[in-house]
């Protein structure tokens, strides 16, 4: 069985579609290829990675990415994270079979010493439903 790629995309890949992408590595990994950029890329920021740790998910090979890096490809899902990355994504030269948004605040905009950990939550409950439709609608094939 071919894993299915998921794309998820914010501002700056530093944070929330870092999570997301680390994310579906640790639910899904069997099922799904998961990858992140950012429509202005940073560097993964310490405490995304720290949630990420503390949650035991692994981070090796995390790094920022830009769009550009995945202009041409194709993707069973897109997932955007952020308003930014939702505007950027009009002009990106690629495709998917379902593109979804997700508005998650910046971690990096609150300060709230659990922020990071909030927003790793709130993604992570949220592709919980998704993976479950995904099944759903799998074994109705």
């Amino acid at each position: 069985m071919t894993k299915q790629r998921v794309l998820f995309l914010c501002n700056a890949n530093s944070s929330r579609s870092l999570m997301g992408e680390a994310l579906l590595r640790h639910m899904a990994g069997d099922s799904f290829d998961a990858f992140s950029a950012g429509s202005e890329p940073d560097q993964p920021h310490a405490l995304t990675l720290a949630a990420l740790e503390k949650q035991g998910i692994a981070t090796d090979g995390l790094a920022s990415k830009s769009l550009d890096e995945f202009s041409g490809q194709h993707f069973a899902a897109v997932i955007v994270l952020c308003d930014k990355a939702q505007q950027a994504c009009r002009d990106w030269q690629g495709s998917s079979d379902e593109h979804l948004y997700w508005d998650i605040r910046d971690p990096r905009l609150i300060e709230r010493q659990n922020a990071y950990d909030q927003a790793l939550g709130e993604i992570r409950k949220r592709l919980s439903l998704w993976l479950q439709i995904k099944e759903r609608d799998d074994m109705q094939r």
